[in-house]
């Protein structure tokens, strides 16, 4: 399909008009990976005006030209994986094999939401209902236009792409402000759909544009007219981003932390089930939203269970180097929240079943078990984002499930039970659940995300996410010339009759 719309230009955008500046660090050592300029509201509405240009053309490609430009990023991505997963590891600390993985799901992604957009968003008939026979009722789902993404660090490409890739597939363009932590991965991103777009219609950047500086340039982001936002990160940021985007009635995604539970039932296999809690927990240093660190264990297979978590998180060390099994706290502010946690549980009774405030040694934090805490511990009500878990006993799953619902978060959870667990994971006030496993459904690409509560609302991936991107767009066609109930014109006894029709078909219970 041609189309005579603007075309996107071939620059990366405005730099820094004031030519205030700002460096990305390597958390395992301080080294400066690259200077990123800090952009000001001026060029950041540069950016988004020409992404408004750029997007006409894109919606106008239609569902099969964006999936065919969104698989040769995918492509793109699958040629340079080793490249982009080192510069992840750069720049957030983290261990190579855990930034493949990260890239490696954005790829499964990617060709979900390109290859079932059409299905998706694509125009179709629904029922008119009795009375309106002679109409034809359609819904499709047009493109919002402009999307501006707030991007986390902890996860700089699988999670703002779960925003941006729908959004391209939805028809969009999109204006990225990726962390101050990881700047230089989302230029990566960005530099690369620019490259595909280049070979494929000869020109580059302006549709996938990036915006890098600090909360400010963020705040001119939401400021800038773009058609929604879709935010990442803390509860507390996720309220002024909202209360920005309230000034000028920008619709916002917002997906924010979590203290997801796993919950472990008597007849769990509980080698599976520990091996589950100890990767959710301390995978990426424990820096993960939807990582495990509330844990309940019915009583009668709770020492079982904790000495086997025990014994697994001993063996685990975190390291600098590129292999290890966990890298540092990428923000080191984090280092002062997880220390309060760990002191506020033991204060309060709870005890240290491996490590305790000595696993706190900056930049890293080594694996530590915590027991019998009490519910009203910052350790078990509010977020830790590090390598730490709460494990604490219940007298039954019923128990579990109203501790795990007490929480102000509602973001994921885990069950582990051979003979109930859907049924239990149908009780937690949550966005997703896996059953005897743990963080499974972000790897499904089918499958939505999101959450409820403090951890926030609206849903990436999945139809829900491509959605989420788009406006409903229903039209009503008249199919053939009959009498007009619209109109000042038609006959007095019509209305009547309706009545009467109204009432003969759905008296009957059908």
């Amino acid at each position: 399909m041609t189309s005579t719309a603007a075309r996107p230009s071939n620059d990366t955008g405005p730099a820094s008009t004031s030519g205030t500046t700002f460096d990305s660090l390597d958390p395992r050592d301080g080294s400066v990976i690259a200077t990123h300029p800090v952009q000001g509201p001026d060029e950041v509405k540069a950016v988004v005006d020409r992404a408004r240009r750029a997007a006409q053309w894109w919606a106008d490609l239609g569902f099969d030209g964006r999936r065919d430009r969104l698989g040769a990023w995918r492509k793109l991505l699958i040629e340079r994986t080793d490249e982009l997963a080192e510069l992840v590891s750069r720049e957030t600390g983290k261990p190579l094999d855990d930034s493949r993985l990260e890239v490696v799901l954005v790829i499964d992604h990617l060709h979900w939401a390109g290859k079932h957009a059409k299905a998706a968003l694509g125009r179709k008939r629904f029922e008119a209902g009795a009375l309106m026979v002679n109409h034809r009722a359609t819904i499709e789902y047009r493109p919002l236009g402009v999307i501006g993404v707030l991007g986390p660090w902890n996860y700089p490409v699988f999670t703002p792409m779960g925003s941006i890739g729908y959004a391209l597939a939805a028809g969009n363009a999109v204006v990225f402000k990726p962390s101050e932590l990881t700047p230089t991965v989302g230029k990566w991103l960005v530099d690369s759909f620019a490259e595909v777009l280049h070979r494929t219609d000869g020109y580059g950047e302006g549709l996938f544009s990036l915006v890098t500086g600090e909360g400010e340039t963020g705040a001119a982001l939401c400021r800038a007219g773009v058609d929604k936002v879709a935010f990442t990160g803390s509860t507390a940021t996720a309220k002024k981003v909202m209360a920005t985007c309230a000034e000028t009635l920008t619709p916002i995604l917002v997906e924010c932390g979590g203290k997801d539970a796993l919950l472990v039932d008597h007849d769990a296999d509980l080698d599976d089930a520990a091996a589950a809690a100890v990767w959710g927990a301390m995978s990426n240093a424990g820096q993960t939203c939807i990582g495990v660190e509330r844990v309940y264990v019915v009583e009668s297979v709770a020492e079982e269970f904790l000495d086997k978590v025990a014994q697994r998180a001993a063996k685990l060390h975190p390291g600098g180097e590129p292999r290890s099994v966990y890298g540092p706290i990428t923000m080191p502010s984090q280092l002062d929240v997880i220390s309060g946690q760990i002191d506020d549980a033991l204060s309060k009774g709870g005890r240290a079943v491996l490590g305790g405030r000595e696993s706190v040694r900056a930049p890293y934090v080594d694996p530590v078990v915590l027991a019998d805490v009490p519910e009203d511990s910052t350790a078990v009500t509010e977020e830790t984002f590090g390598p730490t878990v709460v494990v604490n006993r219940v007298r039954d799953i019923d128990e579990a499930v109203e501790r795990a619902n007490a929480s102000k978060y509602g973001l994921g959870g885990s069950v582990f039970a051979k003979k109930r667990g859907y049924e239990i994971a149908r009780k937690l006030r949550v966005g997703m659940v896996s059953v005897n496993g743990v963080i499974a459904f972000a790897a499904m690409p089918s499958l939505p995300f999101g959450g409820v509560g403090d951890s926030g609302f609206g849903r990436i991936h999945g139809r829900d996410g491509l959605r989420e991107f788009t406006r409903a767009l229903a039209v009503s066609e008249r199919r053939f010339k009959s009498i007009n109930v619209m109109t000042f014109d038609r006959p007095g006894w019509v209305v009547k009759l309706l009545s009467v029709l109204a009432g003969v078909i759905y008296r009957r219970n059908r």
